[in-house]
């Protein structure tokens, strides 16, 4: 089973290509998001079982996405219901150029708080967790149960993957958790200049054994590991509608398929396709999704 940790979300979508957040205008929404969900949703929409550990308020929103994700197929047996707290919310404006502004209630929400008791019957099943960075800049008890899962899987013989996904505002504290789990993770989609930040070279991933999926967008993504040149996966074109979630979409058709038994060619060409299909589509878990996709592509 593979296993995700971290935030749930709603989010708003300006509905112009203006980047304005905080200007008078339309909106489309509200979607299901946040990096961890995306992933969980898709990997379970392409056949493999994912669970997601996330809490939600109880208010409409939190009912809703509890809903969504059972009806994906995601384990939800970790998925909290806060009564105290609000379900996390975000609003994203993207303009012309790419260009984005967000803003989002992570921090103050359910989103932060994690059920141990729930992650704790959990881990013993999952040979796979996948980490989001973004997850990790939020500190707290978040980022101390991926670190302690990150161990558990990792001495049980699994495997761990990482998306750095760094925020432009990341601290020290959140460089310094996410540059260890760069050194211990099998598989890292890394953007351009992130593993530069972290202060982690290629050579020192790759020596250890690591695969290197260099994300780059609508390019496509560079497969580096050890022994091996570099190989360049190219992205099929797409008209651009959305690009949240992109690489989240990714990243769970990647370790899908190499969990199917995908060599990382095969797997790369499958995601750079699922994945150049969601931008096309308005919202990050919109695109519609089944087994049947991830060996067509």
């Amino acid at each position: 089973m593979i296993l995700a940790i971290g935030e749930i979300l709603v989010e708003f979508r300006r509905a112009t290509a203006d980047g304005l957040l905080t200007a008078p205008g339309e909106w489309a929404g509200p979607f299901p998001s946040g990096a961890p969900a995306i992933f969980a949703s898709v990997a379970s929409r392409l056949g493999d079982e994912a669970a997601l550990v996330a809490t939600v308020g109880a208010d409409a929103f939190g009912e809703a996405l509890t809903a969504r994700m059972r009806r994906d197929g995601v384990v939800a047996d970790a998925l909290r219901v806060l009564p105290d707290r609000s379900t996390a919310v975000a609003f994203v404006a993207y303009d012309d150029a790419g260009g984005r502004d967000f803003w989002f209630s992570v921090p103050d929400s359910a989103a932060v708080e994690v059920d141990r008791a729930a992650l704790g019957l959990l881990r013993p099943e999952a040979d796979w967790l996948h980490v989001c960075g973004s997850t990790l800049a939020f500190g707290g008890a978040t980022a101390e149960a991926i670190e302690a899962t990150a161990q558990h899987v990792l001495r049980a013989g699994g495997r761990v993957s990482l998306d750095p996904n760094l925020r432009p505002n990341a601290g020290p504290r959140a460089l310094s958790r996410t540059a260890e789990l760069a050194r211990a993770a099998d598989v890292l989609f890394p953007s351009d200049g992130e593993l530069e930040t972290l202060g982690v070279t290629e050579a020192e991933l790759t020596g250890r054994g690591a695969l290197i999926c260099r994300t780059r967008g609508r390019v496509g993504t560079t497969l580096i590991e050890g022994g091996h040149e570099p190989v360049d996966v190219p992205a099929p074109a797409e008209d651009e509608v959305d690009p949240t979630g992109a690489g989240d979409t990714f990243a769970a058709a990647f370790v899908t398929a190499t969990r199917a038994g995908a060599e990382p060619v095969a797997a790369a060409r499958a995601a750079c396709a699922l994945a150049a299909r969601s931008v096309g589509i308005l919202g990050a878990m919109e695109l519609p999704l089944d087994r049947a996709d991830l060996r067509s592509s």
